[in-house]
């Protein structure tokens, strides 16, 4: 039995229904290394909840299986990531996928360039992996996509959208040729007004995969700066940095409920939108992200106090 409390939808309070409602079906991102503090994933997230698994680089490809296996054995949806600047060419890129499908039984993968500058081998770009056809081949379902609300100047280093739009566009058409199931996660944001712009800029431009909004989940504020300037979050870091300025703040962690609560009311005005759902980065910790969903699916003082539960008994494991 779960010992966070997932209730049924419509019986919400904290964050209000709109916001709370983007919390339906929401991702969670891990790593191999954070995954294995966990006893057991089912304490934490509702059964079925998509888990990214990202490659950071120098990961070995055996714990990524492992963390795959091990995730699918306990009922989870896998979606590892798939940097192609980390990968050496066609026959790893294969020796990947085969060992994806036939050791944890994968089918979902996000497709990225990846963090390195330098690409170890072949691929520097995402869509020369989608290219190869290997995914098609591994009858995988799935796959989805970078997406920048803030831009991205490792491919418009000079802060223009054009590189990017272009790839975006490419990559939906690759979706709808080849049948695949396509959707775009999107690197964390702070700022609601932000993100809604670009979402309203891609429908312009004619794009119409559903967004999967990436969103920090409770994290100490010093946390969240270093990750967000690691990560080229740009505008919506004074978000961040006006919080930053209020001693009173400064030791409270940071959660992502007034960024729901603004993109609710943005997107309660224009139901045409792309953006799906809501894909947690867990970098304040597994536990306290799984808390956040559960308090905003749920009731507080439950939440609270099982993820209180949950710590004590990992720490007796």
């Amino acid at each position: 039995m779960p010992i966070l409390p997932f209730r049924q939808p419509g019986l919400r309070d904290g964050l209000g229904v709109d916001a709370a409602r983007l919390m339906d079906g929401f991702s969670i991102e891990v790593m191999p290394r954070t995954a294995a503090k966990i006893a057991d994933f089912r304490l934490l997230l509702p059964q079925g909840t998509r888990i990214y698994i990202a490659h950071l680089e120098g990961t070995p490809i055996d714990d990524m299986i492992a963390t795959a296996r091990r995730l699918r054995d306990e009922g989870f949806a896998v979606m590892p990531h798939f940097p192609a600047r980390s990968i050496a060419g066609p026959d790893e890129l294969n020796h990947w996928i085969t060992r994806y499908r036939l050791e944890a039984d994968v089918t979902e993968a996000l497709v990225l360039a990846g963090g390195p500058k330098t690409p170890v081998g072949a691929f520097d770009s995402s869509m020369q992996l989608l290219e190869t056809g290997y995914f098609e081949e591994a009858s995988f379902e799935r796959l989805h996509i970078a997406g920048h609300p803030e831009g991205n100047r490792d491919i418009d280093p000079d802060g223009g959208t054009t590189a990017v739009d272009q790839a975006l566009l490419w990559k939906q058409d690759y979706a709808a040729r080849s049948g695949m199931q396509m959707a775009i996660v999107t690197q964390f944001a702070f700022d609601a007004a932000g993100v809604l712009t670009w979402e309203r800029r891609l429908r312009a431009m004619g794009v119409t995969l559903p967004i999967h909004l990436g969103v920090a989940g409770p994290a100490k504020l010093q946390t969240l700066l270093k990750f967000a300037i690691a990560c080229g979050v740009g505008p919506s870091l004074s978000v961040l940095q006006k919080r930053a300025r209020d001693v009173t703040k400064l030791l409270m962690p940071f959660e992502p409920d007034v960024l729901l609560a603004d993109l609710a009311t943005g997107l309660a005005e224009d139901r045409d939108n792309l953006i799906a759902q809501i894909h947690l980065f867990s970098l304040g910790g597994i536990e306290a992200s799984a808390a956040f969903a559960a308090k905003a699916r749920g009731p507080t003082d439950a939440a609270h106090d099982a993820t209180k539960l949950t710590t004590q008994t990992e720490r007796s494991i």
